[in-house]
């Protein structure tokens, strides 16, 4: 049976309207075309901060929070930052609520030093306007910036090794944390490879001790790092998270939240254009030609400009592995659909935003990463494209960068990139040279650059990816220098892309289409 999201397009079947970046646009996909829809959003809970206070006195696998606090203790707070969820959550972000909640906690038990730090790992630090908005006013005005403020991995001075495992990876995390009586971690679950073992092994981490597992060879032997059960990324972490939480005593607070990413305003953005009705499909249309005339920057700011209304869905607390457990139910309960076999080619509208780019432009090497890494590692079971098969995407591929955001991002693509895409010889020849370089370094430790290890882990992070696809076809791109250098041939057109992908054979592919976003996982068997 034919699960209700897997829609197959008929000879009848409208087009589908499709992200390219900040633009929607038409796409005539072929018949018998199988378009992935997201699933409906997962009802919400009626009372968060009541399933906050039961989470925190009813944990899994640990005493009650209450439990472990003694007047006088020294507790540190780390919560995700700005990179979940996409886009941004609409205030009370769900942070905000477990924070205040804690706080309160801790204040019954007399337990008044207290630091909160953002866990942004080698991410680009926060602004203050983007931590009020995350954590609140009360929270923000009592905290920032002398005890609430972004770790720092580049701090020499304050990390400090916890641990190293039995295969000689070094836990390096923030000192403060490290010698602290409780870490209390709080995460805001918005995909599979987030929380458990990964928030405090990379949101608090060095780049020495991330270095362990943001490599090509843990990437390369992910099946799907967004299924944990196979995936190898998920495995280092995991060895290093039991090293750090035997040496540390750690508090886990996990949440999850639905897909209803789009505010009402654009709410038939995440239907099946076949269930539209008439006034949605105006405003459908009406979109799709507004944002081809606009120019980027006020296309952006279109989808920018309302908050997702995300609802929380569950708030799970105690020990590390027990909590992660109850929430990755959670997340695949929202995203899996079912799917039944691979295709021999996968259609990915790219749209305008990732972790990395929020209040930024989504760069060229920000749509390789999510081409070959997010949105082909959205499966369970197997790859949703066949080995060898290729992938088509929809985007401009600009030449375009933010450069406050995104300037190491620029050094890689334009210098290292023309050199060499073997992710194993960057890696070896020039990761470790440009990470420790001192304007770059400066630009992370006070702006808000990121890490000048970043951008090669963003190109790792394609890299199941780009081993599993036989080629890359790029529809709508303004140029075609970029999508070269990424590896990637052009098409002006669907059709043109389709016929390329039959490598000049007179056969019929199987087509299938990701209808991103909201998030949707295939589990295809």
């Amino acid at each position: 049976m034919t699960h209700p999201c897997v829609v197959t397009l008929e000879r009848d079947s409208r087009p589908r309207v499709l992200f390219s970046g900040d633009q929607l646009v038409e796409v005539d996909l072929p018949v018998g075309t199988r378009v992935i829809y997201p699933k409906p959003p997962i009802e919400p809970l009626k009372d968060p901060d009541a399933a906050i206070r039961y989470a925190l006195n009813h944990p899994l696998g640990s005493e009650p929070l209450y439990a472990k606090l003694t007047p006088g203790m020294r507790v540190t707070i780390a919560v995700d930052d700005i990179s979940l969820p996409l886009p941004p959550m609409r205030r009370p972000d769900v942070r905000q609520r477990v924070l205040e909640v804690v706080l309160a906690l801790l204040a019954d038990h007399a337990v008044d030093d207290i630091e909160i730090i953002v866990a942004t790992g080698i991410h680009r630090r926060m602004k203050a306007a983007e931590v009020r908005h995350m954590v609140g006013d009360k929270v923000f005005d009592a905290y920032w910036p002398d005890r609430l403020y972004n770790h720092d991995a580049e701090d020499r001075d304050n990390l400090a090794v916890v641990g190293t495992t039995d295969q000689g990876e070094v836990i390096e995390l923030n000192k403060r944390a490290a010698e602290s009586d409780l870490i209390i971690y709080v995460n805001l679950n918005f995909v599979p490879m987030n929380g458990g073992h990964k928030s405090l092994m990379c949101g608090l981490a060095s780049y020495r001790s991330l270095m362990h597992h943001h490599n090509p060879e843990t990437i390369r032997a992910c099946e799907s790092y967004m299924d944990p059960a196979k995936s190898e990324l998920s495995n280092r972490l995991t060895r290093m998270g039991r090293v750090a939480n035997q040496a540390l005593n750690v508090f886990t607070i996990e949440t999850t939240v639905n897909n209803r990413m789009f505010d009402p305003t654009l709410s038939f953005l995440a239907k099946n254009e076949d269930e539209l009705d008439g006034r949605e499909r105006a405003l459908l249309s009406g979109l799709v030609a507004t944002t081809a005339r606009l120019p980027q920057v006020a296309r952006q700011a279109i989808f920018e400009k309302f908050p997702a209304p995300y609802g929380v869905t569950g708030v799970w607390a105690g020990e590390t592995e027990a909590v992660h457990e109850k929430t990755l139910e959670r997340c695949f309960e929202q995203y899996s659909v079912p799917v039944s076999g691979q295709s021999d080619v996968v259609v990915f509208p790219i749209p305008y935003i990732s972790p990395y780019n929020v209040h930024a432009y989504l760069n060229p090497l920000l749509v390789s990463v999510l081409a070959q890494g997010y949105l082909f590692n959205m499966n369970r079971g197997v790859p949703l494209v066949k080995k060898g098969g290729t992938i088509i995407l929809l985007h401009p591929c600009s030449d375009k960068f933010d450069h406050e955001q995104h300037a190491p991002y620029i050094e890689f693509v334009h210098r290292l990139l023309p050199e060499t895409r073997d992710a194993a010889e960057l890696h070896k020849r020039s990761e470790k040279k440009m990470a420790s370089d001192p304007a770059f370094i400066q630009m992370f430790r006070t702006g808000h650059a990121y890490h000048p290890a970043h951008p090669f882990y963003m190109w790792y992070w394609g890299e199941n990816g780009r081993q599993h696809a036989g080629k890359v076809i790029v529809v709508g791109a303004d140029n075609e220098y970029i999508p070269k250098l990424l590896g990637y041939e052009t098409a002006p057109n669907m059709d043109e892309a389709l016929y390329r992908a039959k490598n000049g054979e007179a056969k019929s592919l199987s087509v299938s289409c990701l209808h991103v976003p909201p998030i949707v996982m295939a589990d295809v068997r």
